[in-house]
């Protein structure tokens, strides 16, 4: 046989085995929405809702934190590492690390994979943090925690997007954001209840991390019910596993939904057994995408975390108490999961970008209202309309970001971009505090508000068209 017949051979294969890819993708994609759907959205979202927890609780255990001496509102020094400020950027610092270092290992080892062994890292982490009486060791932890979230949080993206049909993609995402949403009530509840208060001769705020680390563990032990992705599977030449998975989830569809399944849309050829690159994301059609996530990241951090890491703490700085300013963010909280609720009505068939630049640029216009607010209840009613609109722009780029690359770098890709807000949130904290101190509650909620003008600009002017399209077109 001569050396170009083979060639024609392998190619063959080749030009095969990307339709055959191409062809599952478009199968995935004519699913209807049945229950089996939605248990796998229900499964990756309860995974989701200890990540938020463990991240919002920031904002309602550091008041107890303070107040047990462990660290200190301001400092002395702009990196001093006994000062709240170096709770978060530890916070950050982990998730950097987790995004930066190890988001691309679930575009390697499969994202069932990464996605359990995360979820067990940051327990782990979370438990030991608890009992750590000084700040070194308690900043230690936290950054611990920070890599277990970091990495969950890129392969729940990534994940989710490949295993829910196109036309429903913004709808799960949106089902998955009210579920991790809710654990902003959940936790600012428990802290209501706890951080004024000792349990069993713990300080509150430690139970509080305690139980975020066991519910975890919890959705751990429930991991078997997720099938890895068949996109991820497909694109790894693994096309037996692939077919194997989407035959299961065929089958469960034509059983609940009683009715034959549509023909899929004519397949598009989808690259197999190509590695991810970081410099394809810096390539035409990805070049434009990340330098605007790039910029959007780097500044949505400040914004969003700025108000519900910080708002307590503003409130305290306006002369509130401490148990006021907690209540205050426990009414608040409730708010957050209304947002994705609202938006499973719409999500896809709005476009994501109009979703994150009109939330954005909502938000910016509350911000000025909340340096000139007094009234408690005026007060309230901004705080409620800052979270609703946080929680918007996070389920729109949650889902964005996952559309706009190739399922070989997807996780690598999302890693990269959401690594840019991690560094901008580890410096946040220090900028607001500095801002705190040196020019007091509008100084720092002013800083909030530019960025969410950035935030609104740059999606607006540099982001393209999304909704209700093939994840396989949408990365051509």
């Amino acid at each position: 046989m001569t050396h170009q017949t083979l060639s024609a051979m392998r190619e063959t294969q080749v030009s095969s085995a990307r339709l055959t890819a191409g062809e599952l993708a478009a199968r995935i994609d004519r699913l209807p929405a049945t229950r089996s759907i939605w248990s796998l959205v229900l499964l990756l979202s309860l995974g989701a809702y200890f990540e938020f927890y463990e991240l919002f609780s920031t904002a309602y255990v550091l008041p107890g934190i303070i107040k047990s001496g462990v660290l200190s509102a301001t400092t002395e020094g702009f990196f001093a590492f006994n000062g709240a400020a170096s709770y978060i950027a530890a916070t950050f610092l982990g998730l950097l690390i987790g995004v930066l270092a190890f988001g691309s290992v679930a575009d390697r080892l499969g994202r069932r994979s990464v996605f359990t062994v995360a979820l067990l890292w940051y327990s782990v982490s979370a438990v030991c943090m608890a009992f750590q009486h000084e700040a070194v060791g308690l900043n230690f932890w936290r950054l611990m925690t920070g890599i277990g979230l970091g990495v969950e949080l890129v392969t729940i993206d990534a994940y989710l997007s490949e295993l829910v049909p196109a036309r429903i993609r913004g709808r799960a995402f949106a089902v998955s954001t009210v579920i991790s949403y809710l654990a902003v009530p959940s936790v600012a509840l428990v802290a209501w209840l706890l951080v004024p208060r000792n349990l069993l001769g713990l300080e509150g705020w430690r139970v509080v991390i305690l139980l975020g680390g066991a519910g975890a563990l919890l959705v751990w032990l429930l991991r078997l019910g997720l099938p890895e992705s068949p996109r991820w599977l497909a694109s790894h030449g693994q096309l037996e596993q692939a077919t194997a998975v989407v035959e299961r989830m065929e089958a469960k569809a034509l059983e609940q939904s009683g009715r034959s399944l549509p023909i899929p849309q004519p397949p598009r050829a989808v690259a197999v057994g190509e590695r991810a690159s970081f410099r394809e994301i810096w390539q035409t059609p990805y070049r434009r995408r990340t330098v605007m996530l790039v910029i959007f990241h780097a500044a949505q951090a400040i914004g969003l975390y700025g108000f519900s890491n910080w708002m307590p703490t503003f409130l305290v700085h306006r002369g509130v108490g401490l148990s006021s300013s907690l209540e205050y963010g426990l009414m608040v909280s409730f708010v957050a999961p209304l947002g994705p609720l609202l938006a499973v009505s719409f999500a896809d068939r709005v476009e994501r970008k109009w979703l994150i630049v009109a939330a954005a640029l909502v938000m910016s216009v509350a911000g000025v209202m909340f340096i000139n607010l007094d009234s408690g209840l005026a007060i309230l009613i901004t705080g409620a309309l800052l979270t609703l609109c946080g929680t918007l722009i996070s389920l729109g780029f949650h889902a964005y970001q996952a559309e706009l690359y190739p399922t070989r770098s997807r996780a690598m890709a999302i890693g990269f971009v959401y690594s840019i807000s991690r560094v901008s949130g580890a410096l946040s904290g220090f900028l607001i505090a500095a801002c705190l101190k040196y020019a007091g509650v509008p100084g720092a909620v002013g800083l909030i508000v530019g960025c969410m003008l950035i935030v609104a600009l740059s999606i607006g002017l540099l982001g393209p068209r999304t909704a209700g399209r093939s994840l396989e077109d949408i990365s051509r």
